[in-house]
């Protein structure tokens, strides 16, 4: 999927995100600070039926929302990580292979973490104002 957008159509381009790869549970998200990693996960968890504020988990390395129905979704953000190591001792890999949803913001710091069927996706700011979105399972996960 390659799609070109404003943030003023960010709703439509998760609509089709979600639609791209209905069967991916873990979702995660590579681009540069202001890429839109974070207004996209946003609008991702509202589609989903999430109620609460949604915000970078950046200091908190996992935010948590609830669902309406049941169960959750989960926020992560690996910036702040030193290594991939660390992602380990703090559980995440539990929450990768749990089956729930996870958002994954900065991917690159923890590549072994993922699990297969991962949907990758990059976003970049453009000059003109709009962002480019690819989106794709690769072959091998990275």
């Amino acid at each position: 999927m390659l799609r070109y957008f404003h943030l003023s159509e960010i709703e439509a381009v998760a609509a089709e995100l979600l639609a791209f790869a209905p069967a991916a549970t873990v979702i995660a998200l590579h681009g540069g600070l202001g890429a839109g990693k974070t207004t996209l996960v946003g609008r991702l968890c509202r589609l989903a039926g999430v109620r609460t504020p949604v915000s970078s988990p950046t200091y908190a390395l996992v935010n948590e929302y609830p669902l309406p129905g049941g169960g959750s979704i989960h926020h992560i953000d690996l910036y702040r990580l030193r290594d991939e190591q660390e992602a380990f001792d703090a559980g995440l890999e539990e929450l990768l292979l749990s089956g729930g949803r996870c958002f994954v913001e900065w991917p690159e710091r923890a590549p072994g973490l993922l699990p297969p069927g991962t949907l990758h996706v990059w976003l970049e700011a453009l000059p003109d104002g709009r962002r480019r979105l690819e989106a794709r399972i690769p072959a091998d996960n990275g």
